[in-house]
């Protein structure tokens, strides 16, 4: 899907994928930089549909998604590669695997995928773990019987997506947790991600919202090389002025992992400087990310301060708001879509 041929040093057997902003030119035989799409006799060709390496029951919140169908279920799926080369990937072992392992999965059909859902009694399915983009044909296959099944759809991407393919599956997708690192600084994903330029991400942002899409932002805080709070202060601002300041914001902290481990944990100085200067730019709603047990975990009324749900990890231990989400003192509402599932936050391992 979204390939065409094109014309390239006088042959006329190279393609162009424009999957995502990336938009690699691929000879006859070669494969393009996810490394799981290649060009066979004039075609392109995906290698990894439906070939399954991670398939779980997660808790939405996992996602993480805090503002939408929150307590629910979903099954959460991934397949191998990705089309970034982060340093400091927790899941290099899949994201990366055509250049560590090879290519490998276990193969499920969309229709047993979205009967897999159903019989776990999942809420919806989460195209996650490794980035969805590179896996499109199968996501969006899966997406569209899901629906049918009034099953929702989310997914967890980098972002760089292109806006042909965001509204190609715009009708099937509900939510996305977009996420960035070192709050989109270019030198940034150039040294450590191999990005040559993330401003496509912001195009994709602002298309997701156009599909309607529930968007929820996170930003991996990286110690020395991508804790700017310069850089923080215009992503923060320019989410305020373009999603909204209701738009969840979660900061995220850096573990040492893969390539990057001689760095140490982001100090947690460091991400409470971050969350109020994100709060000082207009957000409502900011959360710390992999530092379980932190009052940031929690969401707060923008207009009282009342602790309206009280979360644990994945876990949500109260629950305050009213039917319609409205905090109960003082009647504010929140940007909350869908209701409280009253899930345990427990994760189910399928795969």
């Amino acid at each position: 899907m979204l390939w065409e041929r094109v014309e390239y040093g006088g042959r006329k057997d190279f393609v162009r994928c424009d999957l995502c902003s990336r938009r690699c030119i691929i000879a006859p035989g070669k494969y393009g930089v996810c490394g799981v799409r290649r060009n066979i006799d004039g075609k392109l060709y995906t290698l990894v549909y439906g070939l399954l390496t991670a398939m779980n029951i997660d808790p939405i919140e996992k996602k993480p998604l805090f503002h939408f169908e929150p307590g629910s279920g979903v099954l959460s799926i991934s397949t191998v590669g990705c089309n970034f080369f982060c340093m400091f990937c927790q899941n290099w072992e899949i994201s990366q695997s055509r250049l560590e392992r090879g290519l490998y999965g276990h193969y499920v059909s969309p229709e047993e995928l979205v009967e897999k859902a159903l019989s776990y009694g999942a809420d919806g399915i989460a195209y996650t773990y490794n980035e969805p983009t590179i896996f499109f044909e199968y996501m969006y296959d899966v997406a569209r019987l899901a629906k049918k099944h009034n099953l929702y759809n989310v997914m967890v991407t980098n972002g760089y997506m292109t806006p042909e393919a965001i509204k190609l599956i715009g009708p099937y997708m509900d939510g996305v947790t977009v996420d960035f690192k070192g709050s989109g600084n270019r030198e940034f994903y150039r040294r450590f991600m191999f990005v040559p330029d993330p401003s496509p991400i912001f195009d994709a942002l602002l298309e997701m919202k156009r599909q309607g899409w529930f968007i929820e932002i996170t930003d991996l805080i990286v110690p020395r090389y991508g804790d700017s709070e310069d850089d923080l202060r215009k992503l923060a601002a320019w989410v305020v002025e373009n999603l909204g300041a209701e738009t969840p914001f979660h900061l995220l902290r850096f573990h040492p992992y893969y390539r990057l481990d001689n760095l140490p944990p982001t100090p947690l100085e460091t991400l409470e400087k971050l969350a109020a200067a994100a709060r000082d730019e207009g957000l409502r709603h900011v959360y710390l990310g992999n530092v379980w047990g932190h009052p940031l975990e929690s969401t707060y009324c923008p207009r009282c301060g009342y602790m309206v749900v009280e979360r644990r990890g994945f876990s949500i231990l109260a629950w305050r708001l009213s039917k319609n989400n409205e905090c109960p003192r003082c009647g504010y509402r929140l940007n909350i879509r869908g209701r409280f599932h009253g899930g345990s936050g427990s994760i189910i391992p399928l795969l």
